[in-house]
């Protein structure tokens, strides 16, 4: 079975001669825009989403009565927050 090792070094040492880079010179590239462009794309739009989402809640409390309703904790008439369903 052949020396696996031997020959990645030698791989290696044939690619490190082709790289040719200038090591004041190092920049992104376009790989780097172009990762950094996708990222903000998917920030745009979980925002755009997020947005949406939040115009469906409801924040509109219920009015506080007295407390002579009946009822456990979210019953209407309790003074909570009830979001809008749909």
């Amino acid at each position: 079975m052949p020396d696996m090792s031997a020959s990645a070094s030698l791989a290696t040492t044939h690619l490190v001669t082709l790289a040719e880079f200038d090591k004041n010179k190092v920049t992104p590239g376009v790989l780097g825009f172009i990762v950094f462009a996708v990222m903000a794309l998917a920030v745009w739009f979980l925002m755009k989403s997020m947005n949406r989402h939040m115009g469906k809640v409801d924040f509109k409390e219920t009015p506080e009565t007295d407390g002579s309703t009946a009822g456990g904790p979210g019953a209407p008439g309790t003074g909570r927050a009830h979001p809008s369903k749909g």
